[in-house]
């Protein structure tokens, strides 16, 4: 399992961008290998608050 440490600026940034999406944070979790509570941590700021959200393109259906 990856740990909260192992994350990249970049990794952050995307799981930001997800969360953003309305993805639930369990998926993002499985996604990234890590602890839902990790997830968690990023959304509400407590962890990365300084890395803001990678720009995601939005595909038209």
């Amino acid at each position: 399992m990856a740990t909260i440490k192992t994350l990249t600026p970049e990794q952050v940034a995307i799981i930001k961008a997800r969360i953003a999406k309305g993805d639930y944070q369990h998926r993002i979790a499985a996604d990234f290998d890590l602890n839902q509570g990790r997830v968690s941590e990023i959304a509400t700021g407590k962890r990365f608050s300084e890395i803001p959200p990678a720009l995601m393109e939005v595909s038209h259906v």
